[in-house]
């Protein structure tokens, strides 16, 4: 009977809503009312596994075996228990194109526990990707297409990067984001050629991670019926039984998330498993969760359940009583018999004629919509329409200015109206940040052709969704406070690790943010975003570097790019005066110079550009041979040839003094030994922006005093340590 009822808890789950009698207890989901387990019992499906379905999943199972225990390193368990939860998607439901991973119209296929990847490779290869046996062998080693976690561009068939928890989770609801809006932007009655569904294999660590709970929330709120997460419930974590730290009701919390929510009670069910599936790919209003009961390293005689199976190999001799157990030859090692090639590559021929009928509905979109058609083509190659860039405006000298999040919010107004597919907005931060597409729709449940995103106070999983939309081609951007970038950090990693051009404005960059103080005064962020390989991170001076840094950011197509901007004004700089605003583009530029080889250099960023001016104007009154550069982005300086660098900052002249209302980590490379750095080495203070300047040195009389001081050899007043 208690087969019964594990095949019981599925429907329970199901029809929790209709059935509010059903109870929980320890082993099972028990109706109290005989006449409902009367009922279920009679409607449950009775087919069982056929040898084939079992064929396969043992050989993904025992691939995954194999590759980890080769390798000597690697997770085991987790493939070995989701085996049969993988192969029934894959067989039965999962729409792709192994010939073709970039299918547009191909269902998304997330395995957020990244340290199963094994069991994703797996898959891959058993279905006709080009992923060798033989790269299965690599696992783990250098040089193969096989790394411990999954990499984005890298493997064929891998959508995103996964590995840290949680993560991809979060980007697949902003893959699910991306299709609801392209089908809305694109699709038209009888036209149909956006219509995709997300699923994502997860596990305990993602159920614990705060992302996973942000972008939960979030896709519960906008109804995104066509992502599908499947729970991989096997209680294991590295330091044991998740009872050490995990007792919520996860269904619980999904349901309040307004998420249908059902529960399978053994993952080698697979009717219960198709009929989950089923029941979610029917839903119309909600995100699903399935709730999968599993065993890690299920067959294994000493280690299933147990930690020991999770992150590490087996072992020769548990492997060997494995397969027994599965009934498959103990010695035999990356085994793949011919009626398991032959069935499960016959996805080749689906997706091959799945990819064919799409084309022929294109080709009909094309004749009656051209003008879409012609978006959409340059949409999925990564271009930007032609004069995309016309309306960007030039800001006109102004002494009094604008903050540089003001002239950004024009310069994204004036992007977005001829990028139809830039979109994105804010953690509940847009009316600050200016992130706000003037005359756009909301995106929200009921109608998801919207631009403005509302993220909510959820800057992790805005940063992570971002990276969803960004693989599914869409011009994504988020937006918050520079403070705030701490809580984004671990997807802005990943933007950075998979080149994806997703673009954030982070704004209030400095002490400038005055009397909220030093909870909300960013001090160490810059250097923590510059630290990140492939991150360009650009901090304009005036409005127009503004309108050059919103080129280069949407200009990529493989680097992510934080736009730092300011929350008070910064006066718009006289360019008939000073040298043009696209000498941004290289990084940093010489702004203001008296002509001659310069006896002392001033380099600043965003803000401090102003004040270095002000300085300047006095040395060069005073007839001091001094130099102004603009050095708005480290990463785009470093791009520059080596001439270019040393025509900038000339080797032969060491009296270089930076200043930038951050941490002075990182500007040692630029000063030298013989430089000085007025920076912030302490956090800031509550107080009104001008005192605050006048407190930590961030004034024209400082910078002016510093250089003389530094051109005389004496200590520099007021100079940052690094």
């Amino acid at each position: 009977m208690q087969g019964g009822f594990l095949r019981c808890r599925f429907f329970c789950w199901q029809w929790g809503g209709r059935y509010p009698e059903l109870i929980r207890s320890d082993q099972a989901f028990v109706p109290k009312d005989p006449r409902i387990l009367k009922f279920i019992m009679a409607n449950l499906d009775r087919q069982t596994t056929s040898k084939l379905d079992q064929l396969c999943i043992n050989t993904i199972r025992t691939l995954a075996m194999d590759a980890v225990q080769q390798a000597k390193s690697g997770h085991p368990g987790a493939p070995m228990a989701l085996a049969p939860v993988a192969h029934i998607l894959w067989d039965r439901y999962l729409r792709h194109n192994p010939a073709n991973p970039q299918w547009p119209n191909r269902d998304r296929f997330v395995l957020s526990g990244g340290h199963g990847s094994m069991l994703l490779y797996s898959l891959l290869h058993l279905t006709g990707y080009d992923l060798a046996l033989d790269e299965l062998k690599r696992f783990r080693q250098w040089g193969s297409r096989t790394p411990g976690h999954p990499e984005y561009g890298l493997t064929p068939g891998v959508e995103v990067t996964t590995g840290p928890l949680g993560q991809g989770l979060a980007t697949s609801v902003g893959m699910a984001i991306a299709e609801r809006w392209l089908a809305t932007h694109f699709n038209h009655p009888g036209h149909t050629i956006v219509d995709y569904r997300t699923y994502a294999i997860c596990g305990d660590g993602d159920m614990m991670e705060g992302v996973a709970s942000e972008a939960a929330s979030l896709a519960g709120h906008l109804g995104l019926n066509k992502l599908t997460w499947i729970y991989d419930n096997n209680g294991i974590t590295i330091e044991g039984h998740t009872h050490l730290a995990f007792s919520e009701d996860v269904a619980t919390r999904f349901l309040a998330y307004k998420w249908n929510v059902q529960h399978v009670g053994d993952a080698n069910d697979l009717p219960a498993l198709a009929k989950a599936i089923e029941a979610a790919r029917k839903e119309t209003h909600r995100p699903s969760l399935i709730i999968v009961d599993s065993h890690i390293g299920f067959g294994a005689p000493n280690k299933q359940d147990s930690h020991g199976a999770h992150g590490e190999p087996l072992g020769e001799e548990e492997i060997k009583l494995t397969k027994e157990r599965y009934g498959w030859p103990p010695d035999a090692k990356f085994l793949v018999p011919d009626e398991v090639s032959e069935h499960m590559r016959k996805a080749l021929a689906r997706g091959r004629e799945g990819e064919a009928e799409w084309n022929n509905k294109f080709e009909a979109y094309a004749a009656a919509f051209p003008a879409l058609a012609a978006d959409w083509n340059c949409l999925q190659s990564g271009d930007l329409p032609a004069g995309w860039d016309k309306d960007i405006p030039v800001f006109p000298t102004d002494p009094k200015g604008l903050a540089s999040r003001e002239s950004s919010g024009k310069v994204l107004n004036a992007v977005a109206r001829n990028v139809p597919w830039l979109v994105g907005g804010a953690a509940d931060l847009a009316p600050s940040t200016k992130t706000l597409i003037n005359g756009a729709a909301d995106f929200a449940k009921g109608f998801y052709g919207g631009r403005n995103f509302h993220f909510g106070i959820r800057e992790h999983a805005m940063t992570a969704i971002c990276n969803g939309m960004a693989v599914s081609k869409l011009r994504p951007y988020g937006s918050g406070f520079l403070i705030f970038s701490d809580y984004a950090k671990p997807a802005l990693r990943l933007s950075a690790l998979m080149e994806l051009p997703v673009i954030q404005v982070f704004t209030h960059d400095s002490i400038g943010v005055g009397e909220d103080g030093p909870t909300h005064q960013p001090i160490e962020q810059l250097v923590a975003l510059r630290a990140i390989p492939h991150m360009i991170v650009i901090r304009p001076a005036d409005a127009n570097e503004v309108s050059e840094a919103w080129r280069v950011a949407m200009e990529q197509k493989r680097n992510p790019v934080c736009l730092i901007m300011s929350r008070q004004a910064l006066p718009t700089l006289d360019r008939s005066q000073y040298a043009a605003a696209s000498g941004l583009r290289r990084g940093a530029y010489i702004m203001a110079d008296t002509g001659d080889v310069p006896e002392i250099i001033l380099i600043g960023t965003g803000s401090e550009v102003p004040i270095c001016l002000e300085a300047f104007e006095k040395l060069k009154a005073e007839g001091v041979k001094a130099r102004v550069v603009s050095m708005p982005s480290f990463e785009l300086f470093e791009y520059q040839p080596r001439e270019y660098r040393d025509e900038v900052l000339p080797p032969t002249v060491r009296k270089r003094l930076a200043v930038e209302a951050g941490t002075s980590l990182g500007w040692r490379r630029y000063v030298g030994l013989d430089g000085a750095i007025i920076a912030r080495s302490h956090f800031g203070a509550s107080a009104p922006l001008k005192d605050l300047l006048k407190q930590f040195g961030f004034t024209c009389e400082n910078v002016y005093e510093s250089a003389k001081a530094l051109l005389a050899g004496k200590p520099v007043p007021g100079a940052g340590k690094d």
